[in-house]
């Protein structure tokens, strides 16, 4: 993996003072406002990212995706502990901050520094493979970035992620109750709550509590062990979930041979959420 490094010319010194100065720069490394169309949270808590680094298990040889690094607090973490660090920040401002803040470490090839979309970033074409992901990523695309990597050709080993609160609990679902979120992130890989994360650990601080949580073991085993395309699996579970309040066996009428044997006979007056990971399983296999 290569990446060409340039030395900073007249034009580039200027867009780097002008992104410090948009940012509000007090100290060459110290700035206030966020993005809130970018989600933009920074976090502050030596605790918090301690514990996502820890979570990580990061070894010296392992290449970290980070997505939306922010002021950076985290990627120094990372930059210590990990062999290469890809950083991919959307914000124009925070991306010519950072090109300052970690020259030294680009220079040295042990971060490579992103500007565009995570929803845009292309793995395939950056060769990453046997790869992790550890993030503080962007609350209002949660959802999408879960997708996109947990779906991806070459997908990460692990994802260490910061959410808010309420989305952690709904992807563990420890009140027993499933969301197509939770079966969706449960069927790649293994969730674990790492800890929650109060408001105040942030700036600005969101009005909502966030939590660190750990997917683990990410692969495609289930599908390829059951023999179950991926494809209906996710037709099935979507349709079981498309009126909530129904009877699992009432959405799923629909779905042949499904809805007119075992959906019909067996699932009672279960509701989508009532069902496990493995029922799910066995649906998708019929």
């Amino acid at each position: 993996m290569t990446h060409s490094i340039k030395t900073q010319g007249h034009g580039e010194y200027n867009r780097t003072m002008r992104a410090k100065k948009s940012l509000g720069l007090k100290t060459q490394f110290e700035f206030a406002r966020a993005k809130k169309a970018l989600g933009q949270n920074f976090l502050k808590s030596n605790l918090a990212l301690r514990k996502i680094i820890e979570a990580g298990e990061i070894k010296p040889d392992d290449i970290i995706l980070e997505i939306g690094p922010g002021k950076g607090g985290l990627t120094e973490k990372l930059l210590e502990n990990a062999g290469l660090v890809i950083a991919v920040e959307k914000d124009n401002r925070l991306f010519e901050f950072l090109k300052t803040k970690f020259a030294k470490e680009i220079k040295n090839k042990k971060l490579i520094l992103k500007n565009e979309d995570i929803l845009k970033f292309e793995v395939t074409r950056q060769n990453l493979l046997n790869y992790k992901i550890i993030a503080n990523i962007p609350y209002n695309i949660t959802g999408a970035i879960l997708k996109k990597f947990l779906t991806e050709k070459n997908q990460p080993e692990n994802m260490i992620l910061m959410v808010q609160h309420e989305v952690a609990k709904r992807i563990i679902a420890g009140d027993k109750k499933e969301s197509i979120l939770s079966i969706s992130v449960k069927m790649y890989g293994e969730p674990k709550m790492v800890m929650k994360v109060p408001a105040r650990y942030f700036s600005p601080a969101p009005k909502v509590d966030s939590a660190v949580i750990a997917i683990k073991n990410i692969s495609r085993k289930i599908f390829k062990k059951n023999d179950i395309n991926e494809e209906k699996f996710w037709k099935i579970v979507k349709t079981g979930f498309a009126h909530k309040r129904k009877k699992l066996s009432g959405n799923l009428k629909s779905l042949n041979p499904i809805g007119k044997t075992y959906g019909v006979a067996d699932l009672g007056n279960k509701r989508a959420e009532n069902l496990s990971l493995a029922e799910w399983t066995m649906l998708a296999k019929l």
